[in-house]
């Protein structure tokens, strides 16, 4: 395992990230497709292993529930040598505490996190998106006073226009508060919209990014058309306000991944991670697994150096589109 400092603070990570969306009780109709505890817990151990000390989740992963198993992980190593994300925004199922970047929801949310999580701090609490019904002072206020609470040690954000991440910036550099030394997007070889401004502003910024869903969902890591396990439940073709995932025009884009792949004879995944890894402002790419195989096969991706004419195969047939889930 490789590690690296986050941004440009001192926090160390390691390169690889275990995303956990992917566990939960299985109650909650969105996550019906998540891993119980005891079928999450050898990928845990594996992580460990496999040197994967860097654990995200939220607080709506499966309406809490996902916390929950983290915790229950956390309760079985070292808290200390664990480096712990969550994040903060959407409304967490029926339970108490309210939606959005409120002082009130921020304040709310947290301790409900904490609970679940059954520690009494993250390393990195993040926003889960831009909430534009509440005043940015009043976010970062707030969420400045969560790390002066020593309820989180850092702070991120998520998925959001780069305009409106410079403002929150600027609001807390000019109050003196906590800036945000991360920026969780999407980012993969079939939606690259993050490399025309957000990305510029991060590496001016020195501020780390940690790409959710580097595989575009399981699509890189396949042959074009075949689903994998939870896309063939429902096989979404939009987000949630009907932008398009993937276009017709990204099969040329997966056809050169899967020849890559076998020509290095190693997985889609493989080679898909490693192309997110080259991007110098990328810090660790969020892997949600839920196989055996796939944190070996995000982990053989820091041992893969693309050449140029690889890079160019995977690069050339890119379709620019909206940006999704935001």
């Amino acid at each position: 395992m490789e590690y690296t400092r986050l941004g440009s603070s001192g926090l160390k990570i390691s390169r690889i990230a275990l995303g956990t969306m992917g566990f939960g009780d299985g109650t909650v109709p969105f996550w019906s497709w998540a891993l119980p505890w005891q079928d999450a817990k050898p990928i845990f151990a594996q992580a460990l292993d496999l040197g994967i000390t860097f654990w995200d989740t939220a607080n709506v992963y499966g309406a809490g529930s996902s916390e929950e198993i983290v915790g229950r992980a956390l309760a079985e190593t070292r808290r200390d040598d664990i480096v712990l994300a969550t994040k903060v925004h959407q409304k967490v199922g029926d339970g108490p505490g309210g939606s959005g970047l409120s002082r009130k929801a921020i304040m709310e949310q947290i301790d409900l996190s904490l609970s679940r999580l059954g520690t009494d701090y993250v390393d990195l609490y993040q926003i889960h998106r831009f909430d534009p019904d509440t005043p940015v002072e009043e976010t970062m206020e707030a969420l400045h006073d969560v790390v002066k609470a020593g309820k989180a040690r850092y702070l991120g954000a998520s998925s959001m226009f780069a305009w409106q991440f410079a403002k929150m910036q600027h609001v807390a550099e000019r109050h003196g508060w906590t800036k945000f030394i991360s920026m969780q997007d999407q980012y993969n070889l079939v939606q690259r919209g993050e490399e025309q401004e957000m990305y510029p502003l991060l590496a001016d910024q020195g501020v780390g990014s940690l790409p959710w869903s580097p595989l575009a969902a399981g699509v890189l890591a396949r042959p074009w058309g075949q689903d994998n396990t939870r896309r063939g439940k429902d096989n979404p073709q939009t987000d949630f306000d009907g932008h398009p995932l993937w276009l017709d025009s990204d099969k040329p884009t997966i056809d050169a991944v899967e020849r890559i792949a076998k020509a290095r004879d190693v997985s889609m995944a493989t080679i898909a991670l490693a192309w997110v890894l080259k991007n110098p402002v990328v810090d660790a790419p969020i892997v949600g697994a839920t196989k055996a195989h796939h944190l070996p096969d995000a982990v053989a991706a820091l041992d893969v150096t693309l050449t140029e004419d690889e890079v160019t195969a995977l690069e050339e047939h890119y379709t620019l589109r909206e940006p999704t889930y935001f």
